[in-house]
């Protein structure tokens, strides 16, 4: 990659990595529900070297912080609840807007140690080797994965729910998955989706808010969004209307 700016987010991403060790199993923080001690140790480390670095911040746990040419959109702990257990399936995702525009995006998994990378119109990459989405597009032959129990099914092969969605995305942008969505009135916030949206986009990966709306934003709001290996999936997907 050559933007520059990566050097930043993979160090970040490597010290709350280290920092989240010490607190998993802890459990809840007490301070808002949900929360749990290892977000906030999380947290305090990407506040404190995204800042340094000249970034404004919006986290998932602190709200808007600083600013400066480039916003990280962070979620230091994606799958929150599964590192606290010890199931190993949870991230620290970082998305990167300028000007409003989403321009490139890290996403680590903290258990296995897997980087996904992407920056606009350069490709995207997992531990530095090119991927893209899968081309299959028959329903039947698919493998989805759902935010929330799906309270219908669609004819899929299968399906998952993984508890970490911005590592699902990752997994239809590199071809394991073939569709990832909300369900049963789930939602996501931008930091829950924006580092695996641009991954997901420069795979060759599709994706849209059921109800319309713009997913790409800065902004403390919920979407809906389904993302879809391919056209004739997202669809198909959208046709189905929100599960």
């Amino acid at each position: 990659m050559t933007f520059a700016l990566f050097d930043s987010l993979r160090t970040c991403a490597d010290e709350i990595g280290e920092a989240v060790v010490a607190h998993r199993g802890r459990g809840y923080s007490g301070q808002r529900a949900t929360q749990y001690h290892l977000d906030l140790a999380a947290d305090d480390v990407a506040l404190r070297m995204l800042g340094a670095a000249g970034f404004r911040v919006v986290s998932e746990e602190s709200g808007v912080t600083g600013s400066g040419e480039y916003t990280v959109v962070v979620d230091p702990i994606d799958g929150s609840t599964n590192c606290d257990h010890g199931i190993p399936f949870f991230s620290t995702s970082l998305a990167v807007l300028k000007a409003g525009e989403l321009v490139a995006g890290l996403v680590k998994n903290q258990a296995t140690g897997t980087v996904y990378e992407a920056e606009r119109g350069a490709g995207a990459t997992r531990n530095g080797v090119a991927i893209k989405s899968s081309a299959r597009t028959d329903p039947g032959e698919a493998i989805m994965a759902f935010s929330g129990l799906p309270p219908r099914h669609l004819g899929w092969a299968q399906y998952r729910a993984l508890g970490a969605a911005s590592l699902e995305i990752c997994l239809v942008a590199d071809g394991s998955l073939d569709v990832f969505g909300v369900a049963q009135g789930s939602t996501l916030n931008p930091w829950d989706y924006l580092g695996g949206l641009v991954v997901a986009r420069e795979s060759g990966a599709v994706a849209a808010d059921y109800g319309g709306e713009e997913l790409v934003t800065d902004e403390m709001v919920t979407r809906r969004p389904v993302f879809a290996a391919n056209r004739a999936l997202l669809d198909f997907m959208i046709a189905a209307g929100p599960l």
